[in-house]
């Protein structure tokens, strides 16, 4: 795993819960733990293809707003011969980033991370769509009423201490809970035939 995903799944966990904590009561409510959506973000576009270099794997393609970007296509794209000047790319993009705080017990720190791709079969219009979901389950080691800081641990052991921005949810999470952290990241590519006029 690489350290700018550990990066932005450590931030997100740091988000969790400063967005979700604060003081600390010595027993929790009932009720169910604090868990939220940080962030959903869903991107799609169509660009014109405008010419393809199939030596080098170079498309130029013409963006909704006029503008011109010229991409390098990996060679897992196995139908690159199939497209051809005027096609459309259509690409769609989903990142979301929840937050689940768990009892003792029900959870283990630690980080999963599942993946999953699919590609067009040979001789077909090129797409490919691809997925990942990161899992990052962290323990709460700490929490200090007086300061409103609460101690978050990783897998790893590496403490980081937060300033949650509301005061309300700390009073349902206590140390020796854990935070589960979903990153999920899924993108898909297609391409479609020119429109005739």
């Amino acid at each position: 795993m690489t350290t700018t995903l550990l990066s932005r799944i450590a931030f997100a966990a740091l988000l969790a819960l400063a967005a979700g904590c604060a003081h600390r009561t010595p027993t929790p409510p009932p009720g169910p733990p604090p868990s939220g959506t940080l962030s959903k973000t869903l991107i799609t576009a169509s660009a014109k293809v405008l010419k393809i270099d199939q030596r080098t794997r170079k498309v130029t393609l013409e963006m909704p707003d006029g503008s011109t970007r010229t991409v390098t296509v990996g060679k897992e794209v196995q139908n690159l011969p199939q497209v051809k000047a005027g096609d459309t790319v259509n690409v769609g993009f989903f990142e979301s980033i929840v937050y689940q705080v768990r009892k003792p017990g029900t959870a283990t720190p630690g980080v999963v991370v599942a993946q999953d791709a699919v590609r067009a079969e040979p001789g077909s219009r090129p797409g490919a769509a691809g997925a990942q979901v990161t899992t990052l389950t962290a323990t709460i080691t700490a929490v200090d009423k007086k300061a409103g800081t609460v101690t978050l641990t990783g897998p790893d052991g590496e403490a980081t201490v937060i300033k949650p921005q509301d005061p309300t949810i700390l009073t349902r999470v206590a140390p020796g809970e854990l935070v589960e952290i979903t990153l999920t990241e899924a993108i898909a590519v297609s391409v479609e035939a020119p429109t005739k006029k």
